[in-house]
């Protein structure tokens, strides 16, 4: 294969339009919806991005298992559209960080079943994916700090998103900053950091009362005195 083939078949997938329904690559008749804020559905414009990104990844470090898997430009079509159906569970930044790890642990074209695997690695964390996740924070009542959580990135997601900015602004609007904020806490939490709802203050060992008025008006009255007559016993 030459190179100005190659670069044709590693060309990335269209982004969504506005309208209800774009065409992807050259050919017709498939059509890819786009993503419905409301229910959730649909790919997202960074899973798209995730999963040329992804193409792109293999085919530098496979590229000859690569070609020979993806020998033209339909073929290489037609597995974007596939992985992309498969893994629209899951995040970009999940996507993203599974293919990583597969490329370093595979010696061999990994398939997409070996991405979920490492997908998965995520979701056997508790960590729902950033749609649910905003619903969860935009739906829990104030005081958030207070609410239970399926999981403590879902709440500093919110948190760094500006809860005011979230409450007051349309999901299209508001959903892009949350989920941007989510991803960049979701890759911290898969590098190993550990990511948790900060720590109410304790009380302290000792509690002051204050001491009730008639008794501080006499220790005010005593101090005058003391004053008034140094040396009185």
């Amino acid at each position: 294969m030459d190179k100005q083939l190659l670069e044709r078949v590693t060309q990335p997938l269209g982004h969504p339009s506005t309208s209800s329904s774009t065409t992807t690559g050259d050919t017709p008749g498939v059509n890819e919806p786009r993503r419905d804020y409301e229910t959730g559905t649909g790919p997202s414009p960074q899973q798209r991005d995730a999963i040329n990104q992804i193409f792109a990844l293999l085919r530098y470090n496979y590229h000859n298992q690569f070609t020979k898997a993806f020998p033209d430009l339909e073929a290489v079509k037609t597995g974007k559209r596939l992985w992309l159906n498969l893994l629209a569970e899951y995040p970009a930044d999940v996507l993203l960080k599974a293919a990583e790890r597969a490329v370093k642990e595979c010696t061999w074209l990994p398939n997409v079943h070996e991405i979920i695997v490492r997908c998965d690695l995520a979701s056997s964390l508790g960590v729902p994916d950033s749609w649910n996740a905003y619903l969860e924070a935009c739906r829990a009542p104030t005081p958030k700090r207070e609410q239970r959580w399926s999981h403590p990135i879902v709440y500093l997601a919110g948190k760094a998103s500006d809860w005011f900015f979230l409450a007051n602004n349309i999901e299209e609007v508001a959903y892009p900053v949350y989920e941007r904020n989510y991803a960049i806490l979701l890759r911290r939490l898969l590098a190993g950091e550990a990511l948790d709802l900060p720590m109410e203050k304790g009380l302290p060992d000792h509690v002051e009362h204050p001491l009730p008025r008639q008794e501080q008006q006499q220790r005010l009255r005593d101090l005058i005195a003391d004053f008034d007559h140094p040396g009185r016993s």
